[in-house]
């Protein structure tokens, strides 16, 4: 694995160095020896596979708050995404800013994103499936939504979402988080 700053502290491309032969490609996909050799300290408590029909669905941007932050790692299995994350860490030198990358299931590559970021993606083709571990168990009461559209993020979606859930349609700014939900 080989690991690429994308602007987010913490937050990384993980390029994958598949085998391949005849048989097709293997590529390990999480080693916790490689990743803490890259400063990342990932557990996986859980592993969520998201399942996208139409190409332009909008997932996010998700987060839970403290104490329930989740680091994640994200790689597309089948289709392509748009996946954003921004950076909501009081005391982070990148705090506000915002970092995305198109995933695909043909490519080898990742998205390793840290605790306390908001994570969100749009699918680029139909049948897209994203597969991620992640660190914290999903808790319900801790789950919160950021603006995909806020225009101080900067995020450079690559086209408009077709589909979205109305709680994606109306989360507030990142200038309207309620300063408990960063501590």
């Amino acid at each position: 694995m080989q690991f690429e700053s994308v602007g987010v502290e913490g937050a990384y491309v993980v390029h994958l160095e598949p085998r391949r032969d005849e048989r097709g490609s293997f590529a390990r996909l999480y080693c916790v020896d490689e990743l803490a050799g890259a400063g990342i300290d990932l557990v996986p408590v859980q592993a969520n596979l998201g399942s996208s029909k139409e190409a332009g669905t909008l997932r996010g941007l998700h987060f839970q708050v403290a104490p329930h932050q989740e680091a994640k790692l994200v790689h597309c299995v089948e289709g392509a995404i748009f996946d954003a994350i921004v950076d909501l860490r009081p005391d982070s030198p990148t705090f506000g800013r915002s970092a995305s990358v198109t995933l695909t299931a043909d490519g080898d590559r990742a998205f390793y994103i840290p605790a306390g970021c908001a994570h969100g993606y749009l699918t680029l083709e139909p049948d897209t499936k994203v597969l991620y571990f992640v660190s914290s168990r999903y808790t319900p009461d801790a789950d919160r939504g950021l603006a995909w559209d806020d225009p101080a993020l900067a995020i450079p979606w690559p086209r408009q979402p077709e589909v979205m859930v109305d709680r994606d349609r109306s989360n507030p700014r990142l200038s309207e988080l309620d300063p408990e939900w960063l501590s």
